[in-house]
């Protein structure tokens, strides 16, 4: 059984990575999960300088899934060459480094700081606010999208990731602008923004007011999104957005899907991404699939 995939030349043991901003640098689950048998640790969204992110309360569950107003807390990129990159060398698993900013300048400067370290993707999260475009997110425009991507593609030595939003009209349109900007896969989806309110406070549960929403009640939403993406453009999708299962990853694959992540369900179930990959290997065994590319797509029409 054969449960490889390549992506942007990158061979992946299986399909299955983390979801950034769910698993840290996976040191917080290393001792729940083997991250030698997953296909890559997806990292917590790096920027250029340490972010304190947002004040709390910034976490909220919600029926069929949760809320985060994290605002993207990390160390920084020069804490995390340090000290992220060689707990991750220790196992043998891909390493897909997400990078977020507030200018396309902040994005660049990560970018180059990545140039020489031992890692095999990039994946860029263009959901965080451009501050010169008013807040309105970098991948909510697709000329927008087109041109932060196609000047972090001139600087970067790995291969190129565009991690996509949901909240906005055309999907496909978005796919299509990374592609045509030179990104070497596309992953998606981010999170759905959603709002909590507190009846009895009458205030909003976060103190951002707003939130993304993940969790298995986004999953219909992220299916269908990957298939639209998938058909639009030629180079790889990863899929992501409520999966809880190996079914659920299956799901995404005969979307057209060439590789998922496991997100939400990291804080429900610690055990989930190698829980995923099994349900996987199970499901290959019970249809006798001998090659997990003949499921890539498989329902095309």
């Amino acid at each position: 059984m054969n449960t490889k995939v390549t992506i942007a030349g990158v061979e992946f043991k299986n399909p299955v990575m983390t979801a950034s901003g769910t698993f840290g640098s996976g040191m917080e689950y290393g001792e729940f999960v083997d991250l030698n048998r997953l296909g890559a640790v997806v990292t917590k969204g790096v920027a250029n300088v340490p972010w304190p992110g947002n004040p709390t309360p910034r976490v909220a569950e919600v029926y069929g899934g949760m809320l985060n107003a994290i605002g993207l807390q990390n160390p920084g990129i020069d804490v995390f060459l340090k000290r992220d990159i060689p707990f991750l060398k220790q196992y043998d698993t891909k390493i897909i480094v997400n990078v977020c900013g507030k200018t396309v300048e902040d994005y660049l400067e990560v970018v180059e700081k990545l140039s020489d370290a031992p890692v095999d993707m990039l994946e860029i999260n263009v959901s965080c606010p451009n501050v010169k475009e008013g807040a309105i997110a970098f991948g909510q425009k697709a000329e927008c999208l087109f041109d932060i991507t196609s000047q972090i593609k001139k600087k970067a030595k790995q291969p190129v990731i565009m991690k996509l939003s949901p909240n906005v009209t055309d999907i496909a349109e978005m796919a299509r602008a990374a592609e045509a900007a030179g990104a070497d896969a596309v992953s998606l989806i981010n999170t759905i923004t959603g709002m909590k309110i507190d009846i009895h406070k009458r205030a909003f549960v976060l103190a951002n007011k707003t939130g993304g929403m993940s969790g298995p009640a986004i999953k219909p939403v992220a299916v269908r999104m990957v298939y639209q993406a998938s058909h639009a453009v030629k180079i790889p999708v990863i899929g992501m957005g409520g999966i809880a299962s190996g079914e659920d990853a299956i799901e995404f694959l005969l979307a057209g899907a060439s590789a998922v992540a496991v997100g939400a369900m990291n804080f429900v179930n610690p055990y989930a991404t190698e829980e995923v990959v099994k349900g996987i290997e199970e499901y290959m065994n019970r249809y006798q699939i001998e090659d997990i590319k003949e499921l890539i797509g498989a329902v095309r029409e």
